[in-house]
């Protein structure tokens, strides 16, 4: 079913200070995940999923990555001529520059809004890695006659505070209606974690920008959900499904290991909701006589003459006879020299590790090393 009334949201650059290793040279939305994916795959293929016929890209800094890789859409069936992709920059209104929270950056792309006619907008960031049917969100929204809509997921934390980056807890009635919402507290046991996702009626998102933006205010969970909450009806929506929310260098490591339970890879992925990427024409992955490979996601495209172990290789990484790679992140095109061994790393694009080199740390504390870096003997 196709929901012509309405109209998808993705924040790209939203968090991108949380994982600032990654996003030095690229956006949060294009930062690579499982072996073969970029985390705008994940909302994209919901709101495609879910029947929702336009969706706004919405950028800041960094995105050439995430044109090259969402290009016209073809991939999620949003290459239409009625709808469709739209990518969204950062100085799309005269009065905005680069913002600083959700407010601010919908007051950028203002007009694209007003000129839609969608009664409803759903709004995601790519924080979250999951898959969700926005479909029962929406129908939730309508029985409830809900101005604003949250979703969210119970989560239990076991340590004295959320993470590196601000998040919202909320409190819901028996009814689901948002009591109370706090940003970022001092926090043990089981919480309502928003996972940044909205379900909010067009016209009042328009409101709500339109008075707070000029006031300067930019934080949505702070402005609207926490400080005005008794003005609009906020309903909470409880996403039982699986996630992973990226807050930061060592979540995105977890987020990626955990996939390595085959349990978790088949709550992720599930056979009928696919999630969508860029198809690359890359040959399937080698593995050359004498390699060993264990409980790992391999990509198309690589080469494996070596050991490799609880590790996650995206496309077109080679590891060379003799080297042992394990509990590791290896994205696209790195090149592990012979003999060489890795324990616990995260290598970005097109890192070079030379010959009988030793890099080792801790799955508590994983080494990262930046895109295109070299390491090798002098």
């Amino acid at each position: 079913m196709i929901y012509n009334n309405i109209l998808g949201l993705i924040f790209s650059n939203m968090h991108d200070e949380s994982v600032s290793e990654l996003t030095q040279v690229r956006t949060m939305g294009s930062i690579l995940f499982g072996g073969r994916y970029r985390l705008i795959d994940f909302p994209l293929s919901n709101m495609t999923n879910s029947g929702i016929p336009e969706v706004g890209v919405v950028t800041k800094s960094n995105y050439q990555s995430l044109l090259d890789h969402i290009g016209s859409g073809r991939e999620w069936d949003l290459c239409t001529k009625n709808g469709g992709i739209h990518l969204l920059p950062p100085f799309s209104h005269h009065k905005s520059g680069l913002y600083r929270g959700r407010i601010e950056a919908i007051e950028g792309i203002l007009p694209f809004i007003q000129h839609s006619d969608a009664e409803y907008v759903v709004m995601a960031d790519c924080d979250v890695v999951t898959t969700i049917d926005f479909r029962q969100v929406i129908r939730e929204h309508m029985k409830n006659d809900a101005d604003i809509t949250v979703v969210y997921a119970k989560h239990n934390f076991t340590n004295n505070g959320i993470g590196s980056t601000a998040s919202t807890i909320l409190e819901v009635d028996d009814e689901k209606r948002v009591i109370s919402a706090t940003i970022n507290p001092d926090i043990l046991g089981e919480a309502n974690r928003s996972l940044n996702m909205f379900v909010i009626g067009r016209r009042i998102l328009e409101k709500i920008v339109s008075r707070y933006a000029p006031e300067g205010f930019a934080s949505f969970d702070k402005q609207v959900l926490q400080q005005n909450k008794a003005n609009y009806r906020i309903c909470g929506y409880e996403h039982k499904g699986y996630y992973e929310k990226i807050e930061d260098i060592m979540s995105y490591y977890n987020a990626n290991m955990n996939l390595l339970n085959p349990e978790n890879m088949q709550k992720m992925f599930l056979n009928n909701t696919p999630i969508y990427t860029k198809v690359k024409d890359s040959g399937p992955a080698k593995y050359e006589a004498g390699s060993v490979v264990r409980n790992s996601l391999i990509a198309d495209g690589c080469v494996i003459e070596g050991e490799v172990i609880n590790s996650v290789l995206f496309r077109g990484v080679k590891v060379g006879k003799g080297a042992v790679v394990r509990n590791c992140i290896l994205m696209q095109n790195t090149q592990i020299g012979e003999d060489a061994e890795l324990h616990a790393v995260i290598t970005d694009k097109n890192v070079r590790v030379g010959k009988n080199k030793l890099l080792t740390a801790s799955t508590k504390n994983a080494l990262f090393i930046k895109k295109n870096q070299k390491i090798e003997d002098d």
